[in-house]
């Protein structure tokens, strides 16, 4: 009887081993696929959406890094201009979030000098249940609306009290950063 375990144990070991082998690529290339359909069904439901001030698209060919555009939101500080963004989605999404910056300067209390943005739903207070726009309208509305108390630009926090002075602060800032980088 003993033989027979070994037998049997032996085999079921080399059948499996086979077979985490073979789960593990097909397993990989059906996350990739299924991440890609997701993307290639937010992309569909972007362009249809017909939703102002905010956009976004795959930067090349890569469907897992994206460039978006978000205009500032009317009736803040940030009306009538424009920032870039970069979005670069994981191989777990829309399990795991994307991280999200401002590839164009961004003076905010919420974003940093490099362009990390903080924001509870792209940490914590993620769910796979958002997407590429609820992103992108989440961090417009942010701009107009920051928290304060979880400032990562504290210059942006406190001159934040003063809106004339902030606005000053902050087309001058954007003028020298932005545009020209536009040029």
């Amino acid at each position: 009887m003993s033989g027979s375990n070994q037998q049997v144990e032996s085999s079921s070991n080399s059948s499996s081993t086979t077979t985490k082998k073979n789960e593990n690529v097909p397993t990989v290339t059906k996350d990739k696929h299924s991440v890609s359909k997701r993307l290639q069904q937010e992309l569909m439901s972007l362009m249809m959406s017909g939703e102002k001030g905010v956009s976004a698209f795959p930067d090349g060919d890569n469907l897992f890094k994206w460039i978006g555009i978000i205009q500032g939101p009317i009736g803040t500080v940030y009306e009538g201009l424009e920032y870039r963004l970069i979005l670069d989605f994981p191989n777990g999404y829309p399990i795991v979030a994307p991280k999200v910056r401002f590839e164009s300067l961004c003076f905010h209390p919420n974003v940093d000098e490099n362009g990390n943005i903080c924001l509870d739903i792209l940490k914590e207070k993620w769910s796979a249940t958002y997407d590429v726009l609820s992103i992108l309208l989440s961090i417009q509305s942010l701009l107009g609306d920051p928290n304060i108390a979880s400032a990562l630009n504290h210059q942006a926090a406190d001159l934040w009290k003063n809106q004339a002075l902030f606005k000053k602060h902050l087309l001058d800032k954007y003028e020298k950063e932005v545009k020209s980088k536009k040029i």
